[in-house]
């Protein structure tokens, strides 16, 4: 078998889902294939170093400070003392002293979390929302903060002090702003953990119990900060979102074949799936919880799963399930996707990351996107010179009048059958040229109906006029008789009646 008929299915190993330092949890490509867990015990590690550093940099500018100091100090006693003519020399070192001098509060400014995001803080101050839109969020977010309320009086007196360390802390990240959205992460992170473990002691390991009332203060708490940490103007997630809109905009041409997705859309019931997954995934960048952007994600997936089974009369795998996820994140170019990942690592509660189905259907989400912004000519079975002809537009596969090139396995396939909306369009401009020569025939059959009874008109008159010339009409007259002129009795009748008249 050649290579060109070699076909490769996308497949991961479920050993790569997972964290790789084997904690058993899931990982994320965002945090370097590592786990909630890991990637914030390792980002400390990194970031306890990099003070440490920046700190040692600052104690030695702040010696080499004092110590050019020191020596411009001597240098300018001996020139007073000395001849007029090293006067110019020790302006020099004093020059240099001070020049080094700001230079190391520049420094130190620059590690003071004070004054590290200042001209970015001017710029977020000057971009406002909308009107409708800020009307929006604020019903959105009062309507949230209701129903924390609501679900806090359940909880009686644990449900007051929730409540208080909630408002203590939004009061304490409005004073953060000027920090970097992974500082902003990780006191999100931090505030989550402490309250998770005050939980668990006061529900005695009640797990349930205490991811209810987390979720319900992730929903708080992130419909609160989400104008402020969702693709905030620190990070290059704006930039991420269009080259990945871009990237898969330039993918247009990929085929459900070239994939190897198990999924037949011209079943009515699969169609249906597929149309359904695509708006949940879409509709991701209209939730402002990650919570909730997780559940589109679900809700996509288990649409997928199900588009699977009724292709392939089994229940899906795992293997067939990423590829199909691939072909509806092309079909669907989701908008901000980049954006909506990055807010969901970053704030969302890192329980539902690291296990359960949330957890496994985002970390494949992570790996589609992945594999998007990677495709290459090898990933697809095809030819460098394909690849880079279907990238530039100089060719489409859907409309390649050669077959050879396609695989045994879908060698015969119509290339309007790669695409139920082309295969529609198809039928449609079938049915229209079909209903041009209807139409024609019907012109035609009209025009000579229209000639016949002009024909028919003449040769009736013809007649008429020919049976009229043969048999002329010929009318007689008669004398007006009474009724009863004809009757022999009338003579024997009696005389009419005469009114008589009485003269009382």
């Amino acid at each position: 078998m050649s290579q060109r008929t070699e076909r490769r299915g996308i497949h991961v190993d479920q050993s790569d889902l997972l964290c790789k330092k084997g904690c058993g949890y899931y990982g994320n490509a965002a945090w370097q294939g590592l786990c909630s867990k890991c990637w914030r015990e390792e980002y400390q590690r990194v970031r306890q170093k990099q003070i440490q550093d920046d700190w040692a940099l600052a104690e030695k500018l702040q010696r080499e400070e004092e110590e050019a100091y020191a020596s411009s100090h001597v240098a300018h006693s001996q020139s007073t003392a000395g001849p007029a003519s090293l006067a110019p020399f020790s302006k020099f070192e004093e020059k240099k002293t001070n020049e080094k001098t700001r230079k190391v509060t520049t420094v130190k400014k620059f590690f003071s979390p004070s004054s590290r995001t200042a001209s970015k803080k001017e710029t977020q101050e000057g971009k406002t929302p909308s009107p409708s839109i800020s009307r929006r969020a604020s019903f959105d977010t009062d309507q949230v903060s209701k129903d924390f309320v609501e679900f806090l009086k359940n909880l009686h007196k644990p449900g007051r002090e929730i409540q208080r360390q909630c408002r203590a802390f939004l009061v304490n990240m409005s004073s953060k702003k000027d920090l970097s959205a992974d500082e902003l992460s990780e006191c999100v992170q931090d505030f989550y953990q402490s309250l998770a473990d005050r939980l668990m002691s006061h529900f005695k390991g009640s797990s349930d119990s205490v991811e209810q009332v987390m979720d319900q203060v992730e929903k708080y708490i992130m419909a609160r900060l989400y104008k402020s940490v969702f693709c905030p103007e620190t990070t290059d997630d704006e930039k991420k979102d269009l080259a990945t809109q871009n990237r898969i905009r330039a993918l247009h041409w990929v085929t459900i074949q070239m994939l190897c997705v198990s999924m037949d859309e011209e079943i009515p019931d699969v169609s249906e799936n597929v149309v359904k997954a695509i708006t949940d995934i879409i509709e991701m960048d209209s939730k402002r919880v990650p919570r909730d952007k997780l559940a589109c994600i679900t809700r996509c997936s288990k649409h997928i799963f199900s588009a699977i089974r009724i292709t392939k009369n089994e229940p899906a795998s795992a293997d067939d399930f990423l590829p199909a996820l691939i072909y509806i994140v092309l079909k669907a170019n989701p908008p901000r996707l980049q954006s909506n990942i990055q807010y969901i690592t970053r704030f969302c509660n890192p329980s539902r990351l690291m296990t359960g189905e949330d957890g496994y259907y985002f970390t494949n989400l992570c790996c589609a996107v992945a594999f998007i912004e990677k495709l290459d000519a090898q990933s697809l079975n095809l030819s460098p010179e394909e690849f880079e002809r279907y990238m530039s537009g100089q060719a489409s596969p859907r409309f390649s009048s050669s077959e050879g090139d396609w695989p045994d396995g879908a060698r015969g396939v119509s290339s309007t059958v790669t695409n139920p909306v082309l295969a529609q369009l198809n039928h449609n401009l079938e049915l229209l040229s079909g209903l041009c020569s209807r139409q024609e025939a019907v012109m035609e059959a009209a025009q000579s109906l229209q000639a016949d009874l002009l024909t028919w008109s003449d040769s009736v008159q013809r007649e008429v006029r020919d049976i009229l010339e043969k048999y002329p009409l010929e009318i007689k007259s008669s004398k007006v008789s009474a009724i009863d002129a004809n009757n022999v009795d009338n003579e024997n009748l009696p005389s009419p009646i005469k009114p008589q008249l009485f003269v009382g």
